[in-house]
């Protein structure tokens, strides 16, 4: 995130309890022409975690909310970067198909086939370092232009 530093500001310095790698350009880098709207990101805990899985389901579903609507933004050329922007979650929904750790690598898929009317659909899936499917996410998001304040 080092570009984009001066314009996050102090946000860009907190401590962040997942690690991030986007195999494409982050979704801070606005271009000049619409983007296709999907976005793979590597993620993982940072740090060793226990042996339970129930804190490791919460931090998956705490993972796959993350970056879903920074993917539905990339065609209207749009970021979380524009102060005007109000950006809500409608649904989450989230489906384990098997065990899975935290602290390891996982590819974070994540396509948008429909935004309309402020409103945008995202689909994730979570694949692990040895590329099993191991959760999918469904998100309906709001994404507004707001007047600043």
């Amino acid at each position: 995130m080092a570009p984009w530093a001066g314009q996050l500001g102090d946000w860009n310095d907190r401590l962040r309890p997942l690690e991030q790698r986007y195999v494409n350009t982050p979704q801070f880098d606005v271009r000049d022409e619409p983007q296709e709207p999907r976005q793979l990101i590597w993620m993982k805990a940072d740090g060793e975690l226990p042996d339970d899985p129930l804190l490791h389901s919460a931090i998956m579903t705490y993972a796959t909310d993350m970056s879903l609507l920074d993917t539905v933004m990339l065609p209207h050329r749009l970021s979380r970067l524009n102060r005007n922007l109000m950006l809500a979650s409608i649904d989450h929904s989230v489906c384990f198909h098997r065990p899975f750790r935290c602290d390891e690598w996982f590819l974070f898929d994540q396509e948008s086939p429909v935004s309309f009317g402020a409103r945008g659909l995202i689909t994730e899936r979570v694949f692990s370092h040895d590329g099993n499917l191991a959760v999918s996410a469904v998100q309906e998001g709001l994404i507004r232009k707001v007047n600043p304040r």
